[in-house]
C-alpha cells in the first residue's frame, strides 16, 4: 500500500505518537499528583411503610468515585487510541480508512472518552444519581456512534446525507439540557458561594463540544482547507487534546491539588 508512505500520512501518524504521549503524560500526572476527592454515586428507590402505608424515597450512596482515576481514564482511553493508529499494524488500516474520508477508530475512542468527561460533568454538576449517569454516559456514546453513522452512510451517496448527524446533535444536546438543569439551579442557590472552575468546566467543555459538530459540518462542506479531509482530522485531534486538557487540568485545580 503505497499511500503509507506519503509524507501527509506519515506525518500524521507522528502527529498521532506525539498525541498519545501528551495524552499519556497527563494520564499519568493525574494518577500522580491528585488527591483523594470523591463524589457519591447513588440510588434512589421507593420503599414501603408499613406503618404509614405510604411510599416514600430511600437515597442510598452505593459508591464513592475518586475524580482523579476518572480523569486518568479519558486521557489513557485516547493515548490508546493515538498509539493504535500508529502502530505497524493500526497505521495501514488507518490510511486506508482516511482516503475513503473516515476514521473509525475516532468515533469509538470518544463514545468512551468524550463520555467518562461529561459523567465528571455531570457530577460536578451535582447529578449522582446512578441512573441519571448511565443514561448521560450512552447517550453521549450515542451521540459520537451517529457520528460513525455519519461517516459510513456517505460512503454511498452521492449527495451529503445529514440524517445521521441531526441525529446526532439530538443525542448530543439531551445530556447538557439535563446538566443545565442542575448547574444552574446550583448556580441560583449557592450565588456567589459556587465554584468558580466549575462554571469554567462547564462553559469551556460546552463550547468544545459543539466545535466538533462544527468541524463535522465544515468538512462536509468542504469550506477552505476543510475541503482536505486530513485537515479536518487534525482538527479533530487538537480539539480532543485541548478538551480533555481543559477539563483534566480545571478538575485538577479545583480539587484535586
Amino acid at each position: 500500500m503505497e499511500a503509507i508512505k506519503e509524507p501527509k500520512f506519515v506525518k500524521l501518524r507522528q502527529f498521532n505518537l506525539a498525541m498519545g504521549f501528551l495524552h499519556l503524560i497527563q494520564g499519568g500526572l493525574m494518577l500522580w499528583l491528585s488527591n483523594d476527592f470523591s463524589l457519591p454515586v447513588e440510588t434512589n428507590f421507593l420503599t414501603y411503610n408499613d406503618v404509614t402505608g405510604e411510599f416514600y424515597f430511600v437515597t442510598d450512596v452505593i459508591a464513592n468515585l475518586h475524580l482523579g482515576p476518572m480523569i486518568a481514564m479519558f486521557l489513557f482511553a485516547s493515548a490508546i487510541a493515538h498509539f493504535s493508529l500508529a502502530s505497524p499494524r493500526g497505521y495501514p488500516w488507518y490510511v486506508e480508512n482516511l482516503q475513503k474520508g473516515m476514521n473509525r477508530a475516532r468515533w469509538y475512542e470518544y463514545a468512551v472518552s468524550s463520555s467518562i468527561m461529561i459523567v465528571v460533568i455531570a457530577m460536578l454538576s451535582g447529578i449522582y444519581e446512578l441512573s441519571s449517569l448511565i443514561l448521560i454516559f450512552a447517550l453521549n456514546a450515542t451521540m459520537n456512534l451517529f457520528g460513525f453513522m455519519m461517516e459510513l452512510h456517505n460512503q454511498t451517496t452521492q449527495r451529503t446525507d445529514w440524517t445521521a448527524f441531526i441525529f446526532g446533535c439530538f443525542a448530543g444536546i439531551v445530556p447538557w439540557i439535563v446538566i443545565g438543569i442542575y448547574f444552574f439551579g446550583a448556580v441560583f442557590q449557592a450565588g456567589e458561594d459556587f465554584p468558580e472552575f466549575v462554571i469554567g468546566i462547564f462553559v469551556s467543555l460546552a463550547i468544545f463540544f459543539n466545535i466538533f459538530a462544527i468541524n463535522m459540518v465544515l468538512q462536509y462542506r468542504r469550506k477552505g482547507k476543510w475541503a482536505d479531509y486530513l485537515y479536518g482530522e487534525k482538527v479533530y485531534i487538537i480539539l480532543s487534546l485541548t478538551a480533555k486538557t481543559a477539563l483534566a487540568w480545571q478538575v485538577f485545580s479545583g480539587t484535586l491539588r
